[in-house]
């Protein structure tokens, strides 16, 4: 199938910015934190009897595609809202990317749905941002405490636990098919695509 507009997912660990630099873009920016199941969802994964929210699957994959999907056919979609402090989906929102040939998906989770978007030809690039590992966690730790996603305690002790899991996280999803990439050199690879891809 030949879609009007295709995606370029970023990911990247937890705080790299790849909210921010997704913005830079200037193009659509899909969140796909929004796709986390509620915190009441029996197939979430445990570890020592917590939910594992840093595990794929405690992430809702298929919706995320079929969202991706129905916004490269028709440029608009319902998304979801999701309160992380209240571990559940709030509501739901209209998203559109008409106009733009291409859009942003960002998301811790995003290389997982690479391989899917790219056989259903959704794909027009694949990233995993790269940041010093000691920035990340000091900005992760700042937007968390700032947003209260959790109590301070927690979240200490989860950066901590990221920090040391960073270099992993960045193989896992290279290996899973993101190319990993600075900020400005992700920016520059998107200018190309943008220039490839003339508004239709």
């Amino acid at each position: 199938m030949e879609y009007r507009h295709r995606v370029v997912l970023l990911a990247g660990p937890s705080g790299s910015g790849k909210s921010y630099i997704a913005q830079r873009t200037g193009l659509p920016v899909l969140c796909l934190d929004d796709f986390y199941k509620n915190g009441d969802d029996p197939t979430l994964p445990r570890q020592n009897g917590l939910v594992d929210w840093d595990a794929p699957e405690s992430w809702d994959a298929g919706t995320a595609v079929e969202t991706i999907a129905q916004l490269a056919q028709q440029g608009r979609a319902d998304v979801p809202v999701y309160a992380i402090g209240a571990d559940r989906r709030v509501a739901t929102r209209p998203f559109e990317v008409t106009g733009s040939p291409l859009f942003i998906a960002e998301g811790i989770f995003a290389a997982e749905i690479v391989a899917e978007c790219r056989r259903r030809g959704l794909l027009a690039g694949a990233y995993a941002l790269r940041r010093p590992r000691g920035a990340t966690f000091v900005r992760r730790l700042a937007r968390d405490l700032s947003e209260q996603r959790k109590a301070p305690r927690v979240l200490i002790r989860r950066g901590l636990a990221l920090l040391r899991a960073e270099p992993a996280v960045l193989r896992r999803q290279t290996g899973l098919g993101a190319e990993a990439a600075h900020a400005r050199e992700f920016l520059r690879r998107v200018a190309d695509l943008v220039a490839g891809h003339p508004h239709r």
